[in-house]
């Protein structure tokens, strides 16, 4: 496992997207440098394109089969090649212990990307990221801030 606890600034990536293809996109670049091992948070209002820069990363990453939000089912799992992808929509939690009686703390592991929409709803109680994406309305597109928190996280960052 690596290092999440650097204290220094995050390393900071902006990206304006004019379209879903864009959203798509962006999501397929970062594919190429993720690996196990790996926290993302996502966060964005409802609609603001999370699933969708989801879909762009798992095309990246070679998954050509359905990517849909796991708002109801808590957890979307991916096996890609050696890698397991975790897509988590922690939404319809109230509150913070519903993710320690949900037993999904055993999927992050160094085999794993663990991607998390709505992380706040297990505040202090999930892993620190190695990234946080934002995603918000801007214009006709959308805005991605990526924040590269941890020591890996910066070091996929810079590959970006």
């Amino acid at each position: 496992m690596h290092s999440r606890d650097d204290t220094s600034a995050p390393a900071i990536l902006a990206f304006h997207l004019a379209d879903e293809a864009a959203t798509l996109a962006l999501g397929a670049r970062l594919a190429r440098v993720l690996h196990g091992g790996l926290v993302i948070e996502l966060a964005g209002d409802l609609g603001a394109g999370k699933t969708t820069l989801t879909r762009g990363i798992l095309r990246g990453l070679g998954f050509a089969g359905r990517v849909k939000s796991p708002t109801y089912t808590l957890v979307e799992p991916y096996a890609i090649s050696n890698l397991y992808f975790y897509h988590f929509d922690l939404y319809r939690f109230n509150d913070p212990e519903e993710w320690e009686d949900a037993g999904f703390r055993e999927h992050f592991n160094a085999d794993s990307v663990c991607l998390i929409e709505w992380a706040d709803k297990a505040a202090g109680l999930l892993p620190s990221p190695d990234w946080r994406i934002t995603l918000s309305p801007d214009g006709e597109g959308r805005h991605a801030v990526l924040e590269a928190i941890s020591t890996q996280g910066k070091a996929c960052a810079a590959r970006v």
